[in-house]
């Protein structure tokens, strides 16, 4: 099959905050030629919009209203993806710890999921898709071609933010305290009555504690190629 008919399919990237999602999503859609959807910033977006605009958390109305007015959309600047709202770079601003917190809290509310799921979907209608999140393959997609679950340990996935927090210049926590609250969102995120955090029944399962980020990409692209020649052929498997 010659690359001009190869199949453009949905590619589903799921797992825990700091398991390397977005940094392995980006470099494969860019690798394909993808449109990349980042539904992380969307709920980060929502529940940093919400404070702005003196919505409660807790007001599942206002909250579903407010989402469903929101445009979204995830421009390359350079080599540097942005995320903009209603024409609003908010890149900077869903990146703090508080506002990882707030797209928790905001998540577990049925009317914003809804809502998002309706612009998520839109998104990937013609196919040509990496969509990373928590819940693209139980949820958003369940017959996305490609599923894959990107995992590692709390530890290794604190170390990886705090480094990204210093990177940025952010001194505000510990390490410690970096991996408290990562191991508190993975539970809001995996014990939540909607749509909690968990691989799909068919996914792939890569554990990213001790493997590069090229590793992984290769092991992703691979996986696709057989998927873009025979949407049927079986391509669980765990590591890389």
């Amino acid at each position: 099959m010659s690359a001009e008919t190869l199949r453009r399919i949905v590619i589903a990237i799921d797992g825990p905050a700091g398991a390397g999602k977005s940094t392995i999503a980006k470099q494969t859609a860019r690798e394909l030629g993808y449109t990349y959807v980042d539904t992380g910033a969307m709920y980060r977006a929502t529940g940093l919009l919400a404070r702005e605009r003196g919505v409660p958390l807790d007001d599942a109305e206002r909250l579903g209203g407010l989402t469903a007015d929101l445009e979204f959309g995830f421009p390359w600047v350079g080599e540097v993806l942005h995320t903009v709202v209603d024409g609003r770079d908010v890149s900077h601003l869903i990146r703090t710890p508080e506002a990882a917190l707030d797209a928790s809290t905001v998540s577990k509310v049925p009317a914003v999921r809804a809502a998002l799921m309706v612009r998520q979907r839109a998104m990937a209608a013609a196919g040509g898709v990496v969509m990373e999140g928590r819940d693209i393959g139980t949820v958003v997609f369940p017959d996305a071609e490609l599923k894959v679950f990107l995992t590692a340990s709390s530890r290794v996935r604190g170390e990886r933010r705090w480094k990204q927090m210093r990177d940025r210049g952010d001194t505000s926590m510990s390490l410690d305290d970096v991996i408290t609250d990562i191991e508190r969102r993975d539970h809001q995120d995996s014990t939540r009555a909607v749509a909690p955090l968990r691989p799909a029944e068919d996914s792939v399962v890569l554990d990213t504690s001790k493997l590069g980020v090229g590793r992984v990409r290769q092991t992703i692209l691979r996986l696709v190629a057989a998927r873009q020649e025979d949407p049927d052929v079986e391509i669980t498997q765990s590591g890389a």
